[in-house]
């Protein structure tokens, strides 16, 4: 029966499978860990520590092949609700959850699976303001910081809810996805910064927003022929930035200004 487990229960627990045993292993000595390769300091995921400390990461093993993609679709998706009610459920400590399918009975050569599953349903996860990584042996996707380094290697298929982070923003920006699905991506994104109240990165996801629905312009003009003034595009471009960061109001001198400061030269592009 499938079932979470935290990784002490997951050690304690007199399993049978082996690929549970592999995982903890691999958060313990990989994921928690520094590593010479990764291209800054600290350990690879910087909240693993924590999250194995506050007992908030939590494993369940799934036999993907035993199932239909339709069943294996709905059971991923029932873990938005379960990692959205899972205490705490807000705050600093929130960031600290995880959720990780470990699938025992994918094969190496059948790791292309993982990646379309995780494709497909990444933007089910990414509108409540979640992550959706996958991970599996031979995942060539580099690191972030270091192009030689593969972070997202794992010794079994996995895949892993988490709770977005400001360092997600070149997985939320990146032009391999289609202009209205970057959009979408990159207004959850700043909701999320605006909760958490992080700044560093603002600028850039505001600029990689704006590029996404100019984007977003060009292949509906390409369509058919639609048009927009700069001014248009500007009053919309506004409108929706004041939509997606609401705090802008709450004292409206000191918060504008840094709005404006910020957002004004990206918004002047756009009519030229």
């Amino acid at each position: 029966m499938m079932h979470w487990m935290t990784l002490g229960e997951l050690k304690a627990y007199s399993v049978e499978s082996s690929s549970l045993l592999k995982t903890a292993r691999w958060i313990e000595d990989f994921a928690a860990k520094p590593n010479v390769n990764l291209g800054r300091a600290g350990v690879v995921c910087p909240f693993i520590p924590s999250s194995l400390r506050l007992k908030s990461l939590q494993i369940m093993e799934v036999r993907a092949l035993e199932m239909s993609q339709v069943e294996l679709e709905a059971l991923i998706k029932d873990c938005r609700e379960t990692f959205l009610q899972q205490f705490p459920q807000q705050g600093k400590l929130s960031m600290y959850k995880a959720l990780i399918l470990v699938f025992p009975d994918i094969s190496d050569d059948q790791c292309d699976y993982v990646d379309r599953v995780q494709q497909k349903l990444k933007p089910f996860f990414v509108e409540k303001r979640l992550m959706l990584g996958e991970f599996y042996p031979g995942n060539q996707s580099p690191g972030l910081h270091n192009s030689d380094f593969r972070p997202l290697q794992s010794p079994v298929p996995m895949l892993v809810v988490r709770s977005m982070t400001e360092a997600d923003l070149p997985f939320l920006s990146r032009t391999v996805d289609a202009p209205e699905v970057r959009v979408k991506f990159l207004e959850s994104y700043l909701k999320q910064m605006s909760i958490l109240g992080h700044s560093s990165r603002l600028t850039e996801a505001y600029q990689a927003l704006s590029e996404s629905h100019q984007a977003l312009d060009h292949k509906k003009n390409s369509a058919g022929p639609v048009s927009m003034c700069p001014f248009k595009r500007l009053e919309r471009v506004i409108r929706r930035i004041l939509f997606l960061d609401k705090s802008l109001f709450e004292t409206p001198n000191r918060r504008l200004n840094q709005f404006l400061s910020k957002a004004l030269p990206k918004l002047a592009g756009l009519i030229h």
